[in-house]
């Protein structure tokens, strides 16, 4: 019995030892940095507007994806959990053409092509922004529903397009919560 005790008491000691280290003082120690360096990101990115009456409202997070389905409203991409499948398989190619179909009901008058990232999830499946391109195809049905002109919505979608990190890195991009809320007069 004695030496059962004494095998075990390394190893429970190791276990408090290293719980403690990457359990505890790790954590707390990126948590730290984290609201130090980027207390707005390590807080979820809570997007707070003031409604009309005055009053502050949080309305979502900058970084994950909401599901916007209102003609009134920029549509994102599609919200799901992501998934694996292949590019080239018949579930995808269904899912895809389930996907333009809806929005060829949505806005029928609409004959251009629909862009890319609005049939398909991204990778995450909670992209919060959409393609220049992507904004730009639903213009016109924005501006029809809400009785603004074109041009008004294009300027909402531009202060809220983030250009190339450095001038080359990534693609430019719309947050399209940023934009829905600016379509309702919500201001930050």
């Amino acid at each position: 019995m004695r030496t059962f005790l004494h095998l075990l008491r390394p190893t429970l000691v190791s276990f408090a030892l290293l719980t403690l280290l990457t359990g505890v003082a790790y954590t707390g120690l990126v948590t730290g940095v984290a609201q130090l360096a980027y207390p707005h990101e390590a807080n979820g990115s809570i997007m707070s507007v003031t409604l009309k009456d005055g009053t502050k409202a949080a309305i979502g997070s900058e970084l994950l994806g909401q599901s916007f389905a209102d003609p009134r409203y920029l549509i994102g991409r599609p919200v799901q959990a992501a998934s694996n499948l292949s590019a080239t398989g018949k579930e995808q190619e269904a899912a895809v053409a389930e996907r333009v179909a809806r929005w060829q009901a949505l806005d029928p008058g609409n004959k251009a092509a629909i862009p890319q990232d609005l049939v398909t999830v991204s990778g995450s499946g909670v992209d919060p922004r959409i393609s220049p391109a992507a904004a730009d195809y639903q213009v016109a049905r924005i501006a029809r529903v809400r009785g603004i002109a074109e041009d008004d919505v294009r300027r909402m979608i531009e202060r809220h397009t983030t250009e190339r990190f450095l001038g080359f890195w990534g693609e430019p991009a719309v947050n399209v919560l940023r934009v829905n809320a600016e379509l309702d007069g919500l201001t930050r």
